[in-house]
């Protein structure tokens, strides 16, 4: 019997992300400008902390919104 390798993931598991999905559909150009848009939002509001996806939201929509305009 051969020993399971620890670094091989079966087909049936999952391949779990560290990002939320949304941001996987992104370039990495636009990744930086959601990034720098919701530092912004999260300046403007105080540096109010846990609130980090709120803000990443709202820049992705603000954006999505400036490249419809565009």
């Amino acid at each position: 019997m051969k020993a399971r390798n620890p670094n091989v993931s079966s087909l049936n598991t999952p391949i779990l992300s560290h990002e939320p999905e949304s941001m996987q559909k992104y370039s990495d150009e636009m990744r930086e400008r959601i990034a720098m848009k919701a530092y912004d939002l999260y300046e403007k509001r105080g540096r109010q902390a846990e609130r980090d996806l709120e803000d990443w939201l709202q820049a992705e929509e603000l954006l999505r919104k400036e490249v419809m305009e565009a």
